[in-house]
């Protein structure tokens, strides 16, 4: 008996499913992905984004700040035609960063000299290199059945939360960053749109229920409500965004932040499930944890140096010893005063302002401790 007449012999419940052609190309494409290292793959329909009224809103409101791109891009935003005409799938990965925090920073912070903060993200390797290396492998993949496709880390202009919480990636927490049941708050997205028709995925329910953590967590208020964040008032936004001088009433609340800020998102009680990535390039780096003040003495070269291939390096030598300066004048003591008066005589002037607050600062609290 041949195998067509056995498989018409099977009852109806053991028959072997067929997929078509499009569901059987997004299986391999999602088994491609998982090979590349990728924690979730899944697809939405290439169709305007569920809150692009209130992303019109929110830049009316100038709650954007000085990121001047966010509107430049509004009509792309709204509209991904416009980004890739013809595009009928939006793909969206997920790229788990955790890392837990290592002995030898924990160790360090008892030694001589204040320490900054910088966000988990930006411990390791710049994450823009990492992953659109994965997608020039995957567009090439998508080549071959005929798809033209268009990819993006964190740059394009889409509004990449709204197409991963419709594909499932997660849902919309309330601090408007996207949360996942097994990966909590701690991944990169990632999209492409391609010409390619595949099988939509089911959108992720809200979780969140009655819980306001992350909007009791914010330093500075910056979750003025649930799932409405004024960028103006976000410690990321202020140390990363921001490139002139951060207000000086947010300058406190900074606290010993030198590079974002990750408070909400440890606030988030769905990070109790974070496992370890297997990205290795996401580990920390030892330059994370030198002394605030030993990062004073950088030149511009000696900034690039040490910087080179970490996202750090995108706020350049001005925007970064301006951070320093400030979580300094938050945290220093008046050892720190040598290299706070050098840098009031750089020949920046954003580090020489926020260096000479620091100082007040420092002597101010002396003074009070007397």
């Amino acid at each position: 008996m041949n195998a067509a007449a056995q498989l018409k012999d099977l009852p109806p419940e053991t028959m072997p499913v067929r997929l078509g052609p499009a569901a059987e190309l997004k299986q391999s494409l999602v088994d491609f992905a998982r090979g590349l290292g990728f924690d979730s793959c899944r697809v939405a329909v290439c169709a305007p984004p569920a809150h692009a009224d209130q992303f019109d809103d929110w830049l009316s409101a100038g709650a954007h700040g000085e990121m001047k791109y966010m509107a430049r891009g509004e009509g792309k935003r709204r509209d991904p035609q416009k980004v890739l005409r013809g595009a009928k799938s939006v793909i969206v990965l997920a790229l788990n960063y955790f890392h837990s925090e290592p002995e030898w920073r924990l160790a360090d912070a008892k030694k001589t000299g204040a320490r900054g903060r910088i966000a988990r993200y930006a411990w390791g390797d710049d994450y823009h290199n990492v992953i659109e290396a994965k997608l020039e492998k995957i567009d090439n993949f998508l080549r071959e059945f005929g798809g033209a496709q268009k990819c993006y880390v964190d740059t394009g202009p889409i509004l990449e939360r709204d197409y991963a919480a419709t594909a499932g990636i997660g849902w919309h927490g309330k601090s408007t960053m996207l949360i996942d049941g097994k990966l909590g708050t701690w991944f990169f997205l990632a999209e492409i749109l391609t010409t390619l028709e595949l099988p939509p995925d089911e959108p992720a329910r809200d979780r969140c229920g009655t819980c306001q953590r992350c909007i009791k967590a914010c330093p500075t208020g910056a979750i003025t409500a649930p799932h409405k964040l004024d960028a103006r008032r976000c410690i990321s936004y202020l140390t990363i965004e921001l490139r002139s001088s951060i207000p000086v009433e947010f300058r406190p609340l900074i606290g010993d932040r030198i590079f974002g800020c990750d408070d909400c998102l440890d606030a988030c009680p769905w990070n109790r499930f974070a496992k370890i990535s297997n990205e290795s390039a996401f580990a920390a780096r030892s330059t994370i944890n030198m002394p605030l003040r030993d990062f004073l003495k950088l030149n511009d070269a000696e900034f690039r140096s040490l910087f080179r291939n970490s996202p750090i390096k995108r706020i350049k030598r001005r925007g970064f010893l301006r951070n320093v300066c400030v979580a300094l004048g938050n945290v220093g003591t008046s050892e720190d005063l040598p290299a706070l008066e050098r840098a009031a005589h750089d020949s920046e002037g954003l580090i020489v302002e926020h260096a000479a607050w620091a100082i007040e600062r420092i002597r101010g609290r002396a003074t009070s401790e007397k």
